[in-house]
Formats: structure tokens, C-alpha cells, sequence
């Protein structure tokens, strides 16, 4: 396995759920959860970054490493970006985002994601999961990603793409039945592998057209032409927690 750190952005702000990294999951904070699953990965260090004294002092009970960072970052890579400066290092390393809300993240995940970026000539890598029914490929929250032969994103939508025309274009609405077998939806899953010269690239470009438009900041990468590496997860990792039955969902699942 090679080198690799874990970030996880843990923001005190939510709007669904205010607090949301220190709400208890059967005895331990939500990002505790999250921290615990990181370490059973390969990383060689693990940190939490966050804007809130109250994280960084609950993140030091449990015996993680916390970085305070600005509370005006627009994005988590943002926010990685200042913890990667903080830390001084170069700009080949690597360092995988997990979500401070995923506390059920399989390690297998962060290991697969941040061995492809290793071995290939990407500045990200990521994953994804295949499409299986209608509903999800027209939903504009399940980001859909088209990849080349060699498992390079060609490009990441909410709309479905690619875009079957001879199915979608002789039906009314989006009542379609069920997706081409040929069709080859996948879903993006949001794990991220960077390098770390990436990241300082990323923050000093600024948005850009496409992902203002899609309101997806990894079309800025693609902008400049940063080549993403993509492939199917070897797990799918469960859904987050963005809302209070997602919280309940993974406090029964720890409880039982």
C-alpha cells in the first residue's frame, strides 16, 4: 500500500443537524465513529479538521489529532488545502477525504481509493457504484460519472448521462420503465484521493463556469485538465448522515 493520510472535515454548522459531528452514535460522537473506521485503514496518519473548539477538544479525548482550520472555507477541499499548508507537505503526498458524516465508511474504500491515485497519472482519484434503476438516474442528487477506457472521468453530471436517446426520446416524461442493459449509469460515490499539489492548484484557480453550473467543484479539476481517475467501489459505503433518520438509521445499527 503506499503513503497516504486521511483528512476528515468536521464541521460544527449544519443546517439539518447543528452539531452534527458531536451527536452520540450508541456512546461515541459521530465523528469518533468515523475516526474509528479510519484507523483500520493503512493511513499513516489520520486527522480531523476542523473550525470549532469544541470538535478539536472532543477529537484530543479520544486521542486524534486535530488542526484548526478557517470557518470561511466554501468547500471541504478548501479546508483540506489549509490542513495540507499547516502541515508542510510535499506536493507529491497523498491524502484521501473522508466525510466527518459517514460513520459506517468501510476502510476498504480509503485503501482502494488512495491505492489507484498511487498508480496512476491522476491528480484525484474516486469512486463509484453502477445504476440500477430509473429513479436514480434521473435524481440530480445522485452525481452521475461518464470515465474513459482507462478509468478516467470523461465527465460528472446530475443529469443521466450518458443520456440514453433512443429509450428516453420515444417515451413521454420520465416514464421509461426500467434502464437499458447497455447503458453503463454509474453513480459517483464522494471519496477523494489528492495530491497535495493538486489541492494548492484547486484553491488558487477558483470556481469555474461548469462547476458553478452543476454545483460540482471536481469539474473544476477536469476545467483545468486534471485527469480523475474513477472506478467501481470494490464496497459500497452505506449513505451518510444528513438527516435525523439517517441518524436514527446508524444509531439502531450500532445499538444492535
Amino acid at each position: 500500500m503506499p503513503d497516504y493520510r486521511v483528512i476528515i472535515p468536521a464541521r460544527f454548522a449544519s443546517s439539518r443537524l447543528p452539531g452534527k459531528p458531536l451527536l452520540d452514535i450508541a456512546g461515541k460522537s459521530m465523528v469518533e465513529r468515523v475516526y474509528l473506521q479510519a484507523c483500520k485503514s493503512s493511513a499513516k496518519e489520520i486527522i480531523i479538521a476542523t473550525d470549532d473548539a469544541r470538535i478539536e477538544q472532543a477529537a484530543q479525548s479520544f486521542g486524534a489529532k486535530a488542526v484548526m482550520t478557517s470557518a470561511d472555507h466554501q468547500s471541504g477541499t478548501d479546508r483540506l488545502q489549509e490542513v495540507v499548508s499547516q502541515l508542510g507537505l510535499a506536493a507529491d503526498d497523498i491524502v484521501v477525504n473522508v466525510q466527518g458524516d459517514e460513520p459506517l465508511i468501510p476502510p476498504q474504500v480509503i485503501e482502494q481509493v488512495a491505492q489507484n491515485l498511487a498508480a496512476s497519472s491522476a491528480g484525484i482519484a474516486t469512486l463509484c457504484e453502477p445504476v440500477i434503476d430509473m429513479e436514480t438516474a434521473f435524481d440530480p442528487n445522485a452525481v452521475k460519472v461518464v470515465a474513459d477506457a482507462q478509468g478516467y472521468a470523461l465527465y460528472f453530471s446530475r443529469a443521466p448521462v450518458p443520456y440514453s436517446r433512443d429509450t428516453f426520446n420515444s417515451s413521454h416524461g420520465q416514464n421509461y420503465g426500467s434502464l437499458p442493459p447497455q447503458m453503463n449509469l454509474h453513480r459517483h460515490i464522494g471519496i477523494y484521493a489528492y495530491r497535495v499539489s493538486l489541492l494548492h492548484d484547486f484553491v488558487r484557480w477558483g470556481p469555474c463556469d461548469l462547476e458553478q453550473t452543476e454545483c460540482l467543484e471536481q469539474l473544476r479539476a477536469m476545467w483545468h485538465g486534471v485527469k480523475i481517475h474513477v472506478e467501481q467501489a470494490q464496497i459500497t459505503p452505506p449513505a451518510g448522515v444528513d438527516t435525523e433518520a439517517d441518524l436514527n438509521r446508524v444509531r439502531a445499527f450500532f445499538q444492535s
